[in-house]
């Protein structure tokens, strides 16, 4: 089995490609639902799907990472249901860099703005969704909890996140660029999410008085505009609220464009002149890219954030580069963790034997022993488990030295043969024991 990551992110592809193979979550949870119920895994044995506004990506274990490539890539563009041509965008890591990538994306380390903490709460949710639907087992499980722990580790151990950016911190800096003061602008927020309310919190923190804040849901709008003392406007009426607004920032969870070029064009008659800077932080983009072309509108978009990015990694690069050796170190211990996973069902299997014999034994020997204490019934049991973990303990130790010698299959198939393991391992097969269970939460 092989470990592959098959997507693209703010790196290798614009938003304009980035948004055609953007996945919401209850996509995500029916594309995997499909995968269980039906058996269309094809060539995936385990799969993760991770999709945020900077990067798509499928992580999966396969047979063969070289011949897996094509169903991989085919099930990854076709998740999204559009017809763009990614495949130029596309990265496809196997193996240790699969894993190097995965370590690298949870530590922010691949994050547009480095060191920001949304990315890692977004790998926990994508590997609990995948869990929760079925599709991880050992090596994507074993995978997922070490990429957590490593992104928690890099977050304490450095000063990554020390003083961290965001972008919606980005997105106020560069309205401070185009504008200068912001104090006298007026806003009009568009979303009610946490990027929506980190945007409302820079721009409170830059001056500006006067906060619009617009949602689908218009309780969230006015719970949002009451922590910062802003305007909630109902969802259908904020184009009348965009004739004040000296910038308008966007950032909502739409499927297609809120404010369309013919929106724009309306309203800026209406402005008397005023310019009007339009903000998209979001995707799938929440504004049509035509809408950048009519006079007097300023448009940018994620992407346009390329400066304040600059200056955040220049700030970072000592520290992300501790983070890039605190991770090598822990790929290597997960590599030699993975040299092992061949063993763990034996391995299992043959404790699980051996703990039956041993109750078995110790019960028909106390049966002939009515009148046992209490103590002596313990020194008998400690007893039992220790014959049993003694005996045990070479044959075990000879197959991690097997594995560490790459002799994996010749010491299966030894162990299972001199204890006689087919039958546990095919009872395992048909009746779904608990070791199974416990290896693949493991």
């Amino acid at each position: 089995m092989q470990l592959v990551v098959l997507g693209l992110n703010h790196k290798t592809a614009p938003v304009e490609i980035r948004e055609c193979l953007s996945i919401s979550e209850e996509q995500i949870k029916k594309i995997l639902g499909r995968i269980r119920e039906s058996g269309e895994r094809g060539e995936l044995e385990e799969c993760v799907i991770l999709s945020t506004c900077n990067r798509t990506e499928l992580y999966a274990v396969v047979e063969n990472s070289e011949k897996a490539l094509p169903a991989v890539r085919r099930m990854l563009t076709g998740m999204a249901g559009s017809q763009v041509d990614a495949e130029n965008y596309l990265f496809y890591h196997t193996g240790e860099d699969c894993i190097r990538h995965l370590f690298r994306v949870a530590s922010s380390l691949e994050s547009l703005i480095v060191g920001e903490g949304q990315i890692l709460s977004q790998v926990k949710k994508a590997y609990r969704i995948a869990r929760d639907a079925g599709t991880t087992a050992t090596m994507l499980n074993t995978l997922f909890h070490r990429a957590i722990t490593v992104g928690k580790k890099v977050r304490t151990q450095t000063r990554i996140a020390y003083s961290t950016l965001s972008v919606s911190y980005a997105a106020v800096e560069l309205a401070k660029k185009k504008i200068g003061n912001l104090a006298a602008s007026k806003v009009l927020i568009l979303g009610a999410g946490e990027m929506s309310e980190l945007t409302a919190r820079h721009l409170v923190e830059n001056g500006v008085q006067t906060v619009f804040v617009s949602n689908r849901h218009y309780d969230r709008a006015v719970q949002l505009a009451g922590r910062f003392n802003g305007i909630a406007v109902p969802f259908e009426n904020f184009l009348t609220s965009a004739r004040e607004a000296d910038i308008i920032i966007t950032s909502t969870g739409a499927p297609h464009y809120i404010i369309t070029a013919w929106d724009v064009a309306h309203l800026m008659p209406k402005r008397q002149g005023a310019p009007l800077i339009l903000i998209d932080i979001a995707v799938p983009r929440d504004v049509e890219p035509e809408a950048g072309a009519i006079a007097g509108v300023n448009l940018y978009n994620i992407d346009d954030l390329e400066a304040v990015v600059e200056s955040n990694l220049r700030g970072r690069a000592q520290e992300a580069e501790q983070a890039g050796e605190l991770i090598e170190i822990e790929i290597k211990e997960l590599l030699e963790k993975f040299r092992y996973l061949p063993f763990r069902p034996t391995l299992a299997q043959l404790a699980d034997k051996a703990e039956r014999i041993r109750q078995r034994e110790l019960k028909r020997a106390l049966t002939k022993l009515p009148e046992i204490t209490a103590v002596e019934r313990k020194v008998l049991e400690h007893m039992s488990r220790m014959l049993v973990r003694k005996l045990l303990r070479d044959p075990i130790l000879g197959m991690h030295e097997a594995a560490a010698k790459g002799r994996e299959t010749y010491y299966l198939n030894a162990v299972h043969a001199l204890f006689n393991l087919e039958e546990i391992r095919e009872e395992a097969h048909c009746g779904k024991t608990t070791t199974d269970h416990r290896y693949a939460r493991q």
